[in-house]
């Protein structure tokens, strides 16, 4: 079975992340969404409001999907879910530039584990989660980033509902 672990700490989860998870769940047999415990992004979900959110959002994409959190390094996140490969998007030349990094300190970690890029789509490559949060904080419109779903979550933490 071939597995593909997809991590990130998705706060919020866009519609980039579910354009890149709904291409990488057709390339595996089973896709692990890898939802990252990274404290010092200070993120404004919780891990388990942003497992729960996500899990909303890949109900409707394909039945080969699975969320899992993680707090150890992605490697051993990809080790212990079984994956053969480490899906990351890409959306411009920087985000390239620290993938490349990171690629070749995974591979000295364990070479037997590719990482495999998808470009975001066109539509998509602007779209961050950094930049959704700041546009809601602002009480900019961010239905075109992310669900109707996510987008009430978002203006809920926010206090702007």
């Amino acid at each position: 079975m071939r597995i593909g672990l997809y991590p990130g700490t998705f706060d919020p989860v866009t519609v980039g992340h579910t354009d890149i998870i709904s291409r990488a769940s057709n390339l595996v047999d089973k896709l692990v969404i890898g939802v990252a415990i990274n404290n010092d992004k200070s993120p404004l979900f919780s891990l388990e409001e942003r497992v729960a959110l996500i899990q909303a959002e890949c109900k409707h994409i394909a039945e080969n999907i699975l969320v899992h959190p993680f707090e150890n390094l992605l490697i051993q996140c990809a080790r212990d879910v079984g994956a053969s490969m480490i899906i990351r998007g890409l959306r411009a030349v920087s985000d390239f530039e620290y993938e490349y990094q990171m690629v070749g300190m995974n591979r000295s970690l364990d070479a037997s584990i590719e990482t495999v890029f998808l470009m975001a789509d066109v539509q998509h490559q602007a779209v961050a989660s950094r930049l959704v949060k700041e546009i809601a904080r602002l009480k900019g419109d961010i239905s075109n980033f992310v669900s109707k779903n996510v987008s009430n979550a978002i203006k809920d933490k926010l206090h702007l509902i």
